[in-house]
This record gives structure tokens, sequence and C-alpha cells, in this order.
């Protein structure tokens, strides 16, 4: 069957954004290089026109300079609808871009929306509020615990303003900081300290006397 009616030739790829852009800046690229080169052509036929006397000559290179000129002005034209088209083109594309990105986008915040609800089945907000209001209670029994363990004892009935009077006494009279068990005649501990007295020291415990302050016994029978 192939022999009779041949093999059907493949289908050409279609073009893309992509190959048109493609193209198009290469069109760009060509028409920018042959105004270059009309722009050196001009630059050279103007020079010779300033050198040049008024005369057939002139005319014939004013001529040509008027035919290039108008080529540059063609390829300029074209140049300008080229851009237009791809910017165009570039526009699509990144339309085209940003919709893939917003499909990618909303679809993954579908995703989200499910595993959110998942979640969210799992919690019960009255729970949660049972929850806090069981906390705040343990918390405020712990801190009437610790209240209670911190209190001081057989200090309650006490007035500070009596205190603060006393206090003031103490500081007009020192004798006052006595304390309540000792004797008027006798003074505090802490005001006996030690004096220093001329008086000789007495000892009942006999201390060596050193071999050179012994008397001989030749001093000891005159003393005799």
């Amino acid at each position: 069957m192939d022999r009779l009616f041949g093999k059907a030739k493949p289908t050409a790829p279609k073009p893309t954004l992509e190959d048109a852009n493609s193209s198009m800046e290469k069109r760009g690229e060509s028409l920018d290089q042959k105004i270059m080169k009309l722009d050196k052509e001009l630059a050279r036929y103007t020079d010779q026109m300033k050198k040049m006397r008024p005369g057939p000559a002139k005319q014939s290179v004013q001529k040509r300079a008027l035919a290039i000129l108008k080529q540059k002005k063609m390829y300029e034209s074209q140049k300008e609808k080229t851009m237009a088209q791809q910017f165009n083109i570039d526009q699509i594309m990144f339309t085209q871009d940003t919709l893939k990105e917003t499909a990618g986008t909303v679809s993954a915040m579908r995703d989200a929306n499910k595993a959110l609800k998942k979640q969210f089945k799992q919690i019960n907000v009255n729970e949660v509020e049972d929850l806090q209001d069981d906390m705040s209670d343990l918390l405020e029994q712990a801190e009437e615990i610790q209240t209670a363990l911190g209190r001081s004892y057989n200090t309650d009935d006490v007035d500070e303003a009596d205190l603060e009077a006393e206090l003031a006494m103490m500081e007009d009279d020192p004798s006052l900081f006595l304390s309540s068990g000792c004797e008027s005649g006798t003074t505090a501990e802490y005001l006996d300290l030690p004096t220093t007295s001329s008086e000789p020291f007495h000892s009942d415990v006999d201390l060596p006397v050193p071999a050179a302050q012994a008397p001989s016994s030749a001093q000891g029978a005159l003393i005799s």
C-alpha cells in the first residue's frame, strides 16, 4: 500500500509565540544592519556633495543619495512595524505566563483550603474555650497556693504605724534597744567591747622563766 499511495508526510509543528518572537527579533536585527549600511553610504555621498561644485555630477550624486535616503526610510518603517508586532507578542506571552502562574496559585490555594477544612474538623472551638478556662482556674489556684506558702506567721496583728513609732523612739533613746529580759543596770552583750587598762595582768598559771633571767644559787642565798 505504501508503494501505491506513498507515505503521508509528517505534519509540521505549529508555530508558537516563542518562534514568532524569535523570527521578528532576527528580522529587526537584519533591518538594523541594513539601516547602518545605508547610513554609511549617505555619509559618503554627503561628503562628496560638499566638495563638488553645482553641476550634472553633483546632481547625479544627489539623486543617488535621495534614493538611499528613501530606502532607509522604508527600512525604518518596517523596523517600527516589526517592533510593534514583537511588542504585541511579548504582551501575549506575558499574559499566558501570568495565567499559568495564576492557575497554579489557584490550584495550590484549593488544596490548602481542603487541608484546612480537614484540620479544623479535628479541633472543637468549645473544647478550646473550656481548656482556656481550666488553665485560668489552675493558674489562679497556683497563685493562691504560692501566696499561702509565702505568708508570715504571727505578724498579721502588728500595726505598721506602731512599729514606725517604736522605731522613732529607739532612734531618740538607744537604750531602748536593750532586750526586755536584761536588768536595768546591765548592758547588752554587743555593747561590752574590750577596753585597754594600765593594771598589770595576773595569771594563775606559773609561766616558765627563761634561763637568762633565773637567779643563781648564790644570789638566792643572799636574798634569803
